[in-house]
């Protein structure tokens, strides 16, 4: 398998977006814009947000971590595809009053997407 500091650089930027984002964002101190996009997906009560927000935070640590591990690349990417298009199409659905920019939230997405499947086709499994 091939590994350089290239591609150990890049799995740090992905896991630490993920880090961010499930840590930061949503379990502590968590932002209130996370709570109100999760607080309007339908069929979801009002005491269930912080748990939901709580569970999803610890998957994004998780899914950091596996990252970070670098095993089973191509199927870690494509959970992370599959959760990056499933929640970002989720607040743009269910709660787009809370998402200043959804033209930036895609082309970001679209980014990390990018580099998450460029460091998974460059690494031989």
């Amino acid at each position: 398998m091939v590994k350089t500091w290239r591609i150990r650089v890049a799995r740090w930027a992905i896991a630490l977006v993920w880090f961010y984002e499930g840590f930061w964002c949503k379990i502590w101190p968590g932002r209130e814009d996370q709570r109100a996009i999760v607080g309007d997906v339908p069929f979801l009560p009002g005491w269930a947000v912080t748990a939901a927000l709580v569970g999803i935070g610890l998957a994004e640590v998780a899914i950091g971590a596996w990252v970070l591990s670098g095993r089973r690349a191509r199927p870690a990417a494509l959970v992370q595809t599959v959760l990056v298009v499933a929640f970002n199409l989720g607040g743009l659905l269910f709660s787009p009053g809370q998402i200043d920019e959804p033209g930036r939230l895609v082309t970001q997405d679209l980014a990390f997407l990018a580099l998450i499947w460029m460091v998974t086709w460059t690494v031989a499994e």
